[in-house]
């Protein structure tokens, strides 16, 4: 046996030189009828020029072009590159039955969609509404401030700004209990105290609302020693029988949310001797039978030495004269009788001072 006779074994169909051919053919063949498949087949080609026969580098990579070029080629011949389908629809589409397509492919018929609007909401819910509908959110302060946004809940938005092109709402707002500005970064419109001393109290209830003041801000105390302040309530059922003697803040001032608007009042009808309010807040009686201080002694020779001098006082004796239920009295067991004939006595009272109570 000769050892240097030594046959090569026959290498399979598919790597043949003419499998990798009849390849080469297919891909012209499929581009006639199918670009894509084509394609497609271009692709296996190629990897089959490299892999399956023993050919040299120069000789893969001109079949490798070869590949692309039968797909042009068989293409062409197929009708796959050739424009004159697309000429025909665009021209139907000129003609009226594509005209809405047409217009529904144009960059300048499609609008963007509208954008809910958020303003009046809290700022962390119109953040929240406006990511789920797919916009990024951003926000500052809307007064001239430019204060820092810490808690978004307690904010309120008044304007916003849309960037359809980044998909952004940039939210400006202010804090809750603030009325927005006219624009964005403007002063904050807070409303100016009105003057209303010596109105009575209805007519400076509804200046106040003219003025865009919040009624609950307002408190109302009396100007007198002996009279309990209203309630709001209490005063508006009398509203003009009392009235503002003293106000704070003055005339002009900017009420903000931090401002506590004070009235001062005072009460009288057209039967009461005194009709002005007094000089300064807690300084008189409503009724000056109720003022404690005491009194001279009357004159010894006047037959009225046994009457009650202002206030209530005793001058002496067991009877004083006329008196004024609840009205403080210095002569603790002293007796007298009111302006209707009720007796009354003076003794002390549950704050522990002298006042005149029903015999």
């Amino acid at each position: 046996m000769n050892p240097y006779n030594v046959s090569t074994p026959a290498r399979p169909w598919w790597k043949t030189t003419q499998a990798v051919l009849g390849v080469l053919a297919l891909v012209a063949l499929l581009g006639a009828f199918s670009f894509s498949l084509g394609f497609l087949m271009m692709i296996a080609a190629m990897v089959a020029v490299w892999v399956l026969p023993p050919w040299r580098r120069f000789v893969r990579l001109g079949a490798a072009f070869g590949a692309f070029v039968l797909l042009t080629v068989g293409a062409g011949l197929g009708g796959q590159l050739d424009s004159s389908g697309t000429e025909k629809t665009d021209a139907k589409t000129r003609d009226g039955s594509g005209a809405s397509a047409e217009v529904a492919s144009s960059p300048t018929a499609s609008t963007p969609p509208k954008t809910a609007d958020y303003t009046g909401k809290p700022l962390d819910e119109a953040e929240k509404l406006a990511r789920s509908a797919g916009y990024t959110t951003v926000h500052h302060d809307a007064a001239e401030e430019n204060r820092a946004i810490i808690v978004r809940p307690l904010w309120t938005v008044c304007f916003q700004k849309v960037n359809t092109a980044v998909n952004t709402i940039d939210f400006a707002a202010v804090n809750t209990a603030e009325p927005c500005p006219e624009q964005d970064g403007g002063p904050l419109p807070w409303p100016k105290m009105p003057d209303v001393v010596g109105a009575t109290y209805n007519t400076a209830v509804e200046d106040l609302k003219q003025a865009g003041i919040d009624l609950a801000r307002v408190t109302l105390d009396d100007v007198y020693l002996d009279i309990d302040a209203p309630t709001a309530e209490e005063a508006a059922e009398d509203g003009d029988e009392w009235r503002v003697c003293f106000q704070s803040p003055v005339k002009e001032t900017k009420v903000t949310s931090a401002t506590t608007v004070h009235l001062d009042l005072g009460k009288w009808t057209d039967a009461d001797l005194a009709q002005r309010c007094p000089s300064a807040k807690d300084t008189t009686y409503k009724f000056p039978a109720n003022d404690p201080a005491p009194h001279p002694d009357p004159d010894p020779d006047d037959d009225r030495h046994n009457s009650t001098t202002v206030g209530g006082g005793s001058t002496g004796g067991d009877s004083v004269g006329t008196v004024h239920p609840g009205s403080f009295c210095s002569s603790p067991g002293a007796a007298g009788v009111t302006e209707a004939g009720t007796p009354m006595v003076c003794g002390s009272g549950s704050d522990g001072r002298n006042r005149w109570h029903r015999a």
